[in-house]
């Protein structure tokens, strides 16, 4: 049986299928998936028991299956995706607009669900707890504040944390320099870097005491300069053997994991983005818009495509794993060469 062509041209039937079978709730408010002998239709990571392929027609929304005669599941319940999108841009709404952290408690009531679920809700949607992102919030106002209040005090107190013992405790989590250092474009952070030999071609690694900060390749020290302005750069092979060396086999086998520390910073919604690159299995692509929807922010498709290129430990954050809708490869800072054979290794790794 023919099978109808998804709205959203970034979903073919085929992946479509894919994230049915795997009841992958990513999938959830891109496609519904519509069965023809039930006459039902259902969200992607329906429980129910599979239908059989010849049986399944997929649509971009409920309305659409619901035009051509299907009526919602009632287990899964695929109409109330639309309402948890709208609870999560309302809750997102508070979170952005306050100038301190409004209650778990305050924000459910806002999203219109009871605690626990709300806070379930949230950490499927965007990877991170209510709490975190009011963090991480904290901390990107804070970053910002640096630059323009005259003291590091005023700075804490305008980014909205009660006091500088708050930021203080959150500051050893994130940001990894001192709140002067970020003031002063990180000026006193000491970053010592070393370059080696990979397949892929003259890899940079450079490292602050909390781990790499950037992962490149046919770079030297005057772009580290270029990134780190203000901070002290120091050439350390020695130091970084160790490092390097580990960073090298994890560069040259992309699809192992890795345990590598990591320095890198980004606001809320980079570091949800990151954290959703991490999560693409060795192998597989996702596609920006798929990115954005795993995010929670399914129009911040351009957003995403932009945190994903702040990425500045290629490889480690395997930015490389995202390609264009129509499934071409798309821009890569390190150029499509590289990305190809990263993805090609992926692929053709044993089981």
């Amino acid at each position: 049986m023919a099978t109808r062509t998804l709205s959203k041209p970034d979903i073919d039937p085929d992946t479509a299928w894919t994230a049915v079978l795997a009841r992958d709730r990513r999938a959830d408010g891109r496609f519904v998936t519509g069965v023809l002998t039930t006459g039902i239709y259902c969200r992607p990571s329906c429980a129910a028991r599979h239908p059989k392929r010849e049986n399944v027609r997929f649509f971009a929304t409920g309305p659409e299956a619901a035009a051509e005669g299907l009526r919602a599941c009632l287990r899964c319940k695929p109409d109330e995706v639309t309402r948890e999108a709208a609870a999560l841009e309302r809750a997102l709404r508070l979170l952005d607009g306050a100038e301190a952290p409004p209650s778990l408690e305050t924000l459910a009531a806002t999203a219109g669900y009871s605690p626990f679920h709300f806070h379930r809700l949230f950490k499927r949607a965007t990877g991170i707890t209510p709490a975190a992102y009011a963090r991480a919030r904290r901390a990107r106002s804070m970053t910002m504040s640096l630059a323009t209040e005259p003291t590091v005090t005023d700075a804490i107190y305008e980014a909205g944390y009660s006091g500088p013992a708050r930021f203080y405790e959150d500051a050893k989590e994130r940001l990894g320099m001192t709140p002067s250092a970020w003031r002063g474009g990180g000026r006193g952070e000491t970053i010592r870097w070393a370059t080696a030999k990979t397949s892929l071609g003259t890899m940079l690694v450079a490292a602050t005491a909390r781990g790499i900060c950037r992962l490149s390749f046919e770079e030297g020290e005057a772009a580290l300069r270029r990134h780190f302005p203000n901070a002290l750069i120091e050439p350390d092979g020695e130091a970084m053997a160790d490092l390097v060396r580990r960073t090298v086999a994890a560069v040259e086998a992309p699809d192992r994991p890795h345990d590598l520390p990591l320095d890198v910073r980004g606001t809320a919604f980079q570091e949800a983005v990151w954290r959703e690159l991490t999560r693409i299995p060795p192998g597989e692509t996702r596609t920006y818009t798929q990115i954005a929807a795993a995010v929670g922010r399914p129009a911040a498709v351009r957003a995403a495509g932009s945190a994903n290129g702040a990425n500045r430990v290629a490889v480690l954050i395997p930015c490389h794993r995202v390609v264009r809708g129509d499934g071409t490869l798309g821009g890569y800072a390190y150029g499509l060469e590289r990305k190809r054979s990263l993805l090609d290794r992926e692929s053709r790794r044993e089981p």
